[in-house]
């Protein structure tokens, strides 16, 4: 493998200009691989990490790592399962990784959640995110008339929906908001409409959650995470964790009854809700999601 030839010096490797046997997927000039450890993608020990340091990070991997198809250079690498607790050994694991990600100036996107995993969902999402960003660098979008063109972001496009009705094509959430009908009109959920939150932490990631109310008094919550280190998704990460998030839900919605146990609250969510609502001014634009806060 050979330098990219990047501002970070160099140590980033190419990977095989031919793709190789080992390419899950390539879309809109670029090329997808599963699995890859960071010693595959950086040449040898940065400056500034020491022996014991890389020795660690280097055995550490990624579930996918995004490439440029003509040159082979990392976009980013992406990881996809539970945020690490507080203080584990899996927290400090992760973060060793950023450190020498960073050094090298390997963008990384890093999707928290308890119910999303690489092998279900990461070839879905890694497509979702090339298409968004190639929106975006080409300026599409649809405008408005007048002296001030309304652009259309990704999220945005409007078409067919999977239950026949207009809507965004491009949400990540829309099988599981017709199946919310579906299981409210076979009397499994006691309320048909998806409903959800996102936010962005000034100091942290992006966060999205999602719920439907499976009884009038408990609802099945999912809460993800996005966090892009040195790279943007081509649409609002926030946006993208509460579409996330609503994907987790339809993933449980499956295998759900109205005696699960891992069923929260009704009241204790708006609870959690109203709490984050007084934690505004430590998010990016404040909380827009009062009207959540009555039960």
């Amino acid at each position: 493998m050979t330098s990219t030839g990047s501002d970070d010096g160099g140590w980033l490797r190419a990977m095989p200009a031919d793709g190789g046997r080992d390419t899950l997927l390539t879309r809109a000039g670029h090329r997808v691989y599963a699995a890859r450890r960071l010693s595959e993608l950086v040449q040898g020990r940065p400056p500034g990490v020491t022996g014991s340091q890389w020795s660690s990070a280097s055995r550490a991997g990624f579930d996918f790592v995004v490439c440029a198809a003509d040159t082979g250079r990392p976009i980013v690498a992406v990881e996809i399962g539970p945020v690490a607790p507080a203080g584990s050994a899996e927290q400090r694991a992760e973060r060793l990784k950023d450190a020498v990600s960073g050094a090298v100036g390997l963008p990384v996107l890093r999707i928290g959640s308890p119910t999303l995993r690489a092998a279900e969902h990461g070839r879905r999402l890694v497509e979702y995110v090339i298409d968004a960003r190639d929106f975006a660098a080409g300026g599409a979008g649809v405008t408005g008339a007048g002296d001030e063109p309304a652009q259309v972001g990704f999220r945005d496009i409007l078409g067919r929906l999977p239950d026949g009705r207009t809507g965004p094509v491009n949400d990540l959430g829309a099988l599981t908001r017709a199946a919310a009908v579906e299981a409210y009109v076979a009397g499994r959920l006691a309320d048909p409409i998806v409903r959800g939150l996102h936010v962005r932490w000034a100091d942290g990631p992006a966060q999205g959650w999602s719920w439907v109310q499976v009884r009038p008094d408990a609802c099945l919550v999912e809460r993800v995470s996005v966090t892009e280190h040195r790279f943007s998704c081509g649409i609002d990460a926030a946006r993208l964790a509460e579409d996330l998030a609503t994907v987790a839900v339809g993933e449980r919605l499956r295998a759900t009854e109205p005696g699960d146990p891992d069923l929260l609250a009704r009241a204790t969510l708006t609870a959690e809700i109203a709490a984050l609502s007084r934690r505004r001014n430590e998010l990016v634009g404040g909380f827009a999601f009062d009207h959540l806060c009555v039960d």
